[in-house]
């Protein structure tokens, strides 16, 4: 391959794979929200995905790619990945360009966009806090894990909390614990009708910033039940193929999963796992 001016390493083998890409089985992939900008210059505009972390975790680095690439093939606009973290360990992480390729050769580079504590400070000047509210607001939440956290409520509560709806997505954003209790002792003070939760703002915060958060958990399970299920049949000692392998760590049904694994101790062959349900 000099000809392409790229040195390949020598190989040992070359094994030819299936031209069909086409994905035949439905694997459930969501961003945690997604959005079709318009612009002034170009009514094309672009994608805008956010995807919201609460902690490093490896595989997200093959889902944002994949996301990126449909969105690409199916809407033919560029896309553009943001993720929002509330502390810097997860946010160094999530920053890092994501390399698709080898060292000889680099095919894809995926480079997100980090909203987080590291690149964006709390907003602390009564000033400058009242200027933009939303910003403000947004500022504290990214870094509500800040050991700072009660002096930074401190600065903005004056600006933030005759606002009733303000304080509450604050509140709402906050995790249990002192900086809430703290929160809601300054409100007490500047917005004496203060709701407290409950509301849309206060619902549509926790669905932003902590479907990572559940979506993790279920993951997990569902990850903890699948590998149950091919530990069972190797035990048994029946071959599973990789096509019944990826089926079942694939699957984030855990009423399913349960069904499989209930199956898994009388099979005779892995397929017949999923016989009833084809």
């Amino acid at each position: 391959m000099s000809e392409t001016g790229v040195k390949f390493p020598d190989h040992s083998a070359i094994e030819p794979l299936d031209t069909d890409l086409t994905e035949i089985r439905p694997l459930e992939r969501r961003v945690d929200s997604f959005f079709r900008v318009r612009t002034v210059d170009d009514e094309g505009g672009f994608l805008l995905a956010v995807e919201s972390q609460s902690q490093p975790d490896p595989d997200k680095h093959n889902s944002w790619t994949y996301y990126l690439a449909h969105m690409y093939a199916k809407y033919r606009l560029p896309p553009i990945l943001v993720v929002v973290c509330r502390d810097k360990k997860t946010a160094a992480w999530a920053e890092r360009p994501i390399h698709v390729g080898r060292s000889f050769h680099t095919s894809m580079k995926v480079y997100p966009l980090v909203l987080g504590p590291i690149g964006l400070r709390p907003v602390t000047d009564p000033d400058e806090a009242a200027k933009d509210p939303a910003r403000t607001t947004f500022s504290v939440l990214v870094n509500a894990k800040d050991p700072g956290i009660l002096a930074i409520l401190d600065a903005v509560a004056p600006v933030l909390g005759p606002n009733a709806d303000w304080a509450e997505f604050i509140e709402a954003g906050l995790d249990d614990g002192p900086a809430r209790d703290h929160w809601r002792e300054l409100m007490a003070v500047y917005t004496p009708n203060f709701p407290g939760f409950g509301s849309v703002m206060e619902e549509a915060w926790i669905k932003v910033h902590s479907d990572g958060e559940e979506k993790g958990k279920a993951q997990g399970k569902a990850e903890g039940k699948a590998e149950d299920i091919l530990r069972v049949l190797d035990v048994r000692g029946i071959e599973v193929s990789e096509s019944v392998r990826d089926r079942v760590m694939d699957c984030a049904d855990l009423e399913l999963l349960a069904t499989w694994f209930d199956r898994s101790l009388a099979v005779e062959t892995a397929e017949e796992l999923f016989a009833e349900d084809d």
